[in-house]
This record gives C-alpha cells, structure tokens and sequence, in this order.
C-alpha cells in the first residue's frame, strides 16, 4: 500500500519480470480521494516483449494513512482512448 500519490503504481514484477510497466501518468485529483490516468504495458510471455500501450484511469481512497485502490477503469486499445478524447473535447467545446 502506499502512503503518498506519488507512490501509486500499476507497476507489477513477477517472477523477476515487469508484466505491467507503468510508462506515465497524470494526476486528476489529489486528497482523500484520489484520481490518476495511467499509460502502460503488458509483458507479452509468448512473444517475449511488451504489448501496445493500455491506460487505466483508477480512483484511490486515503484510509489509515493508506491509499486503496476503490475502482478502476481500463481503456484497451488506441481506438477506444481516440474516441474518448473525441467525445471529450466535443463536450467540452460545447460549454
């Protein structure tokens, strides 16, 4: 568990490997609910190598001095990411 935003990861090792390596994120909100847009890849075992780049967007809770990860949400490939953003800046522009 980590104590500070700065320390929320996807990150992840297995067996001495890195099966999820966090490549950046961007922190959306910050206190006792926290919210952070994450950029990352999969190792791929057959192929020996990282996947394409997924992003997750997950929702943390300070409780006890610890963050804890309360939901999350996975966008799975570049298309689905391309039209998220297309639907966001429609929205936004239409303010």
């Amino acid at each position: 568990m980590a104590e500070t935003i700065d320390e929320l990861t996807v990150s992840y090792q297995d067996g001495g490997i890195e099966t999820v390596q966090e490549l950046d994120k961007v922190i959306l909100s910050r206190g006792a609910w926290t919210t952070i847009l994450f950029r990352y890849r999969e190792w791929d075992r057959a192929k020996g190598t990282y996947g394409p780049d997924k992003y997750s967007i997950r929702r943390y809770q300070k409780r006890l001095g610890q963050y804890q990860l309360q939901s999350k949400f996975a966008i799975s490939s570049r298309a689905q990411a391309q039209t998220l953003i297309a639907a966001l800046q429609k929205w936004v522009e239409a303010d």
